[in-house]
């Protein structure tokens, strides 16, 4: 039998992204062919997914205007064609989507041509494209264990987000709580773009601290780049040891030594958190496409996991209170962090990979998807 061809259709954000290239390392190593479909010929990839056979379909990037919005939907609809012409000639084994309108072409054309289709969605709330192709696809791997918005009676299976192979490096990183007088570390993240108004609050918030916590805080914050500066200014005027970077390249050991990280609620950074098994206080993206990063972090907060704080509540003084209380009295970060650690699925992308190849026809001949 023939090496089993894999296509993977994947595109627009990092959170679509890294799943994609999680998946593409074990299917590799497993000795699987691959070929890519993304959105745009300009696009680079890195590690693996940079090393594939790579196919662009030309789609329009979607803006926030609805004309915008309009003109990308309707390269989504012309692009079917030349996914199916493009899956017809390949003759793929498997095609396997990661949410996102670069996507849908591909899925769409591969399972109107009987090829054995799989969706992954990494948050809480099945994606918009993902509704799109929920009825069509012979399966979707999830994130979390209840995924809103789920037809009911489809063939789903939970499987976790893959993370980058430095963060399930700290898996076994054990959390040693901060005991009084001894430093406390807080890492503040907003995700590859930074979040402003983690600048607008935290530095204000640590100021109202009693001295005494203020001295034992060590702080890490990405922030824009063009906040950068007024958040260090912030941080030497209340007298606090603060790193502030737009990108820290040791994401992974800070995470790991971390006492609390403050953070929005994207699926990478929902898994990776977990992963590695720290509290965290989440603060949802309030703009993000049916609030689905609300949905993620209320996944975190239920069993234990963390705390939800939605942007109007994120004052500095609200704040404030809350890092007080968990400084002086750590057993809430303590339990937090063990949850944390529960929710984590280090073997994410094993298993999705097993779910790729348990859709390979044992005798090479294509199987029927649900629609």
């Amino acid at each position: 039998m023939s090496t089993p061809l894999i296509m993977l259709a994947a595109g627009g954000t990092g959170g679509h992204v890294f799943p994609a290239e999680a998946l593409a390392d074990v299917l590799v190593a497993r000795g699987r062919r691959l070929i890519l479909v993304t959105d745009h010929a300009t696009r680079s990839y890195g590690g693996t997914l940079g090393k594939l056979e790579t196919h662009a379909l030309g789609l329009r990037r979607m803006g926030d205007s609805r004309v915008s919005r309009l003109l990308g939907l309707a390269s989504v609809a012309v692009a079917v064609p030349r996914a199916r012409r493009l899956i017809d000639r390949l003759a793929p084994n498997v095609v396997v989507g990661f949410g996102g309108y670069p996507s849908v072409p591909t899925l769409f054309a591969a399972a109107r041509a009987g090829v054995p289709t799989l969706i992954h969605e990494q948050n809480a709330v099945l994606g918009r494209a993902n509704r799109l192709l929920a009825g069509r696809v012979a399966r979707i791997a999830t994130s979390f264990s209840h995924v809103a918005r789920l037809p009911a009676g489809c063939a789903a299976r939970l499987v976790g987000n893959p993370v980058r192979p430095q963060i399930r490096a700290m898996r076994g990183a054990e959390y040693a709580p901060s005991a009084e007088g001894q430093p406390f570390l807080l890492l503040v993240t907003g995700g590859s773009q930074g979040a402003r108004v983690f600048t607008d609050v935290v530095p204000a918030a640590l100021t109202r601290l009693d001295e005494a916590l203020r001295r034992r805080l060590r702080v890490a914050h990405q922030a824009r780049p063009e906040d950068a500066q007024r958040a260090k200014a912030a941080y030497v005027a209340a007298g606090i040891d603060a790193e502030v970077e737009p990108f820290f390249t040791d994401i992974a050991l800070r995470l790991s030594r971390a006492h609390l990280v403050i953070c929005r609620a994207g699926a990478s950074t929902c898994a990776e958190i977990a992963c590695v098994g720290r509290p965290a206080l989440f603060v949802p993206y309030p703009f993000a496409m049916d609030d689905h990063q609300t949905a993620n972090a209320r996944a975190f907060a239920e069993p234990g996991g963390g705390w939800v704080l939605g942007q109007a509540n994120f004052t500095p003084a609200i704040f404030a209170e809350r890092v007080q209380g968990w400084m002086s009295t750590p057993t809430q970060l303590i339990a937090a962090a063990s949850c944390a650690h529960a929710l984590g699925r280090p073997a994410a992308a094993e298993r999705l990979a097993d779910e790729v190849d348990s859709l390979l026809p044992a005798n090479g001949a294509r199987l029927e998807n649900a629609a």
